[in-house]
């Protein structure tokens, strides 16, 4: 959800610099079932214009009407939303709406903690009593100081309820590899909120423009691939389609730890790649190995480099969200395993 947030804060400071407000919206607490769990957020901007959503698009209407009368009087509200009979979900949305108007300072501390890939946190205090009279209000604490959405620290809140949400980096995609396939991995994946970073050959005439959705491109050596921030939120996946280059990449690669490696091409590739980067790197641990996955992707019948596209991501969400890939229709029970997973 940390690209949401992302988006949500990007848009409302444009919104202020245009002399417009905005009011952000949290869904915190859910009795029931429902579309979306806690944690979810939109922005509604003062021109009726709406940022994401919490939920298929019947809450977004109540939320736009009952958001006038923040905009009109700069005070927080709780809302509810039953969705039994206009969602088809049986649950009941507690959803905060509080005016998007932060200290100075959360602007620069928020744009640095993500560029420096540092997790932080999000509490909003509530009350479902609709009527409360405590100030209810979210926060966003980065390197142990906190910001209000509001502008004003939140004080006395020992009668409030809180819902809390560590937030992890972007989760963030480095494709090694700038031919046609990678193009469409690139797009896919920035869809699904990723951050791209693409690394192509020294000698290829390609550039960021040439990658709709890429955050970074760089034009490099696979040497060069260890200067990288990659970390446990990062995926890589090699698709230089050039046996020496993916060994190249894989053997600058051994000393990070990324959620996942996917390699492109037959199982016979995959197992000459690993047998050869062995010989180099003797030393390397099982859980490296265990980190590389090829051919990269789950089995869904992908013939275009669209459809690689949607496997390859396929796995690397099952992977990192430790999901065994089965058709919902086959799973027991609830969908999500944990409360507000």
């Amino acid at each position: 959800m940390t690209h949401e947030f992302r988006d949500i804060v990007i848009r409302a400071f444009q919104a202020q610099k245009n002399q417009l407000k905005s009011v952000m919206v949290t869904v915190v607490a859910l009795e029931g079932s429902s579309y979306r769990r806690p944690g979810v957020r939109m922005l509604v901007l003062e021109n009726g214009n709406m940022v994401g959503a919490v939920s298929g698009g019947c809450v977004e209407k109540e939320i736009l009407l009952q958001s006038e009368s923040v905009f009109k009087t700069g005070k927080p509200k709780m809302m509810t939303y039953d969705g039994k009979y206009r969602l088809g979900c049986e649950g009941v949305l507690y959803i905060l709406l509080e005016l998007f108007q932060p200290a100075p300072g959360f602007e620069l501390a928020f744009k640095s903690c993500l560029e420096q890939r540092k997790p932080f946190k999000i509490q909003s205090f509530f009350s479902k009593d609709l009527e409360c009279d405590f100030k209810m209000g979210s926060e966003v604490v980065i390197n142990s100081e906190a910001f209000s959405i509001q502008g004003e620290p939140i004080m006395n809140a020992e009668g409030l309820l809180v819902f809390s949400q560590n937030m992890l980096p972007c989760f963030k995609l480095v494709i090694l590899g700038a031919e046609h396939d990678a193009v469409q991995l690139c797009k896919y994946a920035s869809l699904t909120g990723w951050e791209v970073t693409v690394v192509s050959g020294l000698k290829e005439a390609k550039n960021i423009d040439n990658f709709p959705g890429a955050h970074q491109f760089f034009s490099s050596s696979p040497e060069d691939v260890s200067t990288l921030n990659i970390d446990a939120q990062t995926a890589v996946v090699l698709m230089s389609h050039n046996f020496a280059k993916d060994l190249r990449y894989l053997v600058a690669l051994k000393s990070f730890r990324p959620a996942y490696i996917g390699v492109l091409g037959p199982t016979k590739r995959r197992e000459d790649l690993l047998s050869q980067f062995i010989e180099y790197c003797p030393e390397i641990d099982d859980g490296f190995l265990e980190s590389i996955h090829g051919p990269a992707g789950i089995d869904i019948g992908s013939e275009t480099p669209q459809e690689i596209a949607i496997s390859i991501i396929s796995e690397i969400l099952a992977i990192t969200r430790k999901r065994k890939v089965i058709s919902l229709s086959k799973k027991k029970g609830k969908i999500h395993n944990s409360k507000y997973e």
